[in-house]
């Protein structure tokens, strides 16, 4: 009996999170604009979807900026994070904790902050402040992705691979960032998964022409809501599905490998 209300009560708790958006999908398909009536199926709601210059521009801002933002925090938070790891143990911390200051704290508080910087400094909105935005609050994620894969590294491995003749360059590429590779690449589908997710952050740094797809959603709804809204929601939720079932993948496969070669290293005498 305990584990039956235990599973009914996961079950209502998951039926609360995504009943909206199973709601939300199907109503993408209703051959209506009604969104309490069925009337039949249709997909002419992503035909106009595509066909509305709108989205599609915004789809574009959406996209480089996740990519630009993405690529750049991936960079930015790999050598952070191989910095912060061979500091002390007091500055470790002091680091891990400023770099937990973004993920922590309101995105409300973050977008603010930015568009007053931005205007003190005299920046206009546009593609660039939006970046910046992306890319301060991204490169936290890849700091916390890397650096379990740097305690899982040898730490004779570097002085190694100088002692074999290698360059402090050569070591770097072929030793460390092969082995903090899914590391990596992990912090940067999240980054990238998190920029496409943003609203707020761009809500305030994005200029009148690099809105991306959540402001411009966010705009129609104020006026007469369309099931397009459905239809594209619907795209973004699937991709976002998409790029985190990618993550999870590779880290219960990262996992395995570990799992793998400490019993073969337990089995060696």
């Amino acid at each position: 009996m305990k584990k039956f209300f235990k599973n009914f009560y996961l079950l209502l708790i998951f039926l609360f999170l995504y009943a909206p958006i199973v709601v939300l999908m199907i109503f993408s398909f209703n051959d209506s604009k009604s969104r309490r009536l069925w009337n039949g199926f249709t997909t002419r709601w992503y035909v106009e979807l595509f066909r509305d210059a709108d989205i599609l521009h915004s789809l574009y801002v959406t996209l480089l900026v996740a990519v630009a933002a993405a690529a750049i925090a991936t960079v930015l938070g790999t050598i952070a994070a191989i910095g912060i790891h061979n500091m002390g143990r007091r500055a470790k911390a002091a680091y891990l904790t400023v770099n937990n200051i973004p993920m922590s704290s309101s995105d409300t508080i973050m977008g603010v902050t930015f568009m007053l910087l931005f205007a003190a400094i005299g920046l206009d909105k546009g593609y660039l402040t939006l970046i910046l935005a992306h890319v301060t609050f991204c490169t936290p994620y890849v700091v916390l992705n890397v650096m379990p894969k740097l305690r899982q590294l040898d730490k004779n491995a570097y002085e190694a691979a100088l002692d074999l003749g290698a360059t402090p360059h050569q070591a770097l590429h072929k030793v460390i960032l092969p082995e903090i590779m899914p590391g990596i690449v992990t912090g940067a589908i999240m980054a990238f998964t998190m920029s496409i997710d943003d609203f707020v952050v761009s809500y305030f740094t994005a200029g009148t022409t690099s809105q991306p797809l959540s402001v411009v959603i966010y705009s129609m709804t104020r006026h007469r809501m369309t099931p397009k809204i459905n239809a594209v929601s619907t795209i973004l939720f699937l991709i976002v599905l998409a790029l985190l079932i990618v993550i999870n993948m590779r880290q219960s496969r990262d996992e395995k490998r570990r799992e793998a070669a400490r019993r073969k290293g337990a089995m060696q005498p």
